[in-house]
């Protein structure tokens, strides 16, 4: 079980949602999570999910269904805005809990952007 990746459950994917820290077991899982291939999506996802509530209760406001949409899509822009804005702020704090470096960035893009400085020094010696 050591070389499997182990994946939280829908109850403990939610409290990560909301912030909670996952079992070591799942250390693999979650810097996948914040540094693999679709991270941003998924950042995106994560961050809203808390939101879901406040977005229901808008739906239970009094008034036509368009004026609730309304507060319901203006309600979702804003908290999508501040979920982009706030990224690098909130997956650092994610890797920290976990245990990982906050700078900590995907092995490809490190490695591309290694291979890039390389090439840069070779053309443009000091």
């Amino acid at each position: 079980m050591s070389g499997e990746r182990r994946r939280p459950n829908p109850i403990q994917w939610l409290g990560y949602a909301c912030g909670r820290r996952l079992p070591d077991s799942m250390r693999d899982w979650v810097r996948n999570d914040l540094t693999g291939k679709y991270a941003f999506p998924r950042h995106v996802v994560r961050g809203l999910v808390p939101f879901v509530p406040l977005f229901a209760v808008f739906m239970l406001f009094p008034g036509e269904l368009w004026l609730r949409g309304s507060m319901v899509l203006l309600a979702l822009l804003l908290a999508l805005f501040y979920t982009v804005a706030f990224m690098p702020m909130n997956r650092g704090h994610r890797l920290a809990k976990h245990g990982f470096p906050q700078d900590l960035e995907n092995p490809e893009r490190a490695d591309r952007r290694a291979r890039e400085r390389a090439r840069y020094a070779a053309q443009h010696p000091h």
